[in-house]
């Protein structure tokens, strides 16, 4: 997502608290947090995805190996 995207969020949060928002607006708005919480969702996995975790008997697994192919919903 990129910074003009955000900043969008931002002026129609503003707006929604100054004045209220159209209808359009507000699903504009929605539209732009469902993609920010993916974005954001997306990144966090792909970093959980990376962290190797040590057993106490020394054997090491990839979080993202073990448990990447799974779906949260």
């Amino acid at each position: 997502m990129n910074q003009q995207k955000i900043d969008r969020i931002n002026e129609l949060y503003r707006k929604s608290k100054a004045e209220g928002l159209t209808e359009a607006e507000k699903t504009e708005q929605d539209l732009l947090r469902k993609e920010f919480v993916a974005n954001v969702r997306g990144n966090l996995k792909a970093q959980l995805d990376q962290i190797d975790i040590q057993n106490p008997d020394g054997s090491v697994y990839n979080l993202g190996e073990t448990y990447g192919n799974k779906t949260a919903d």
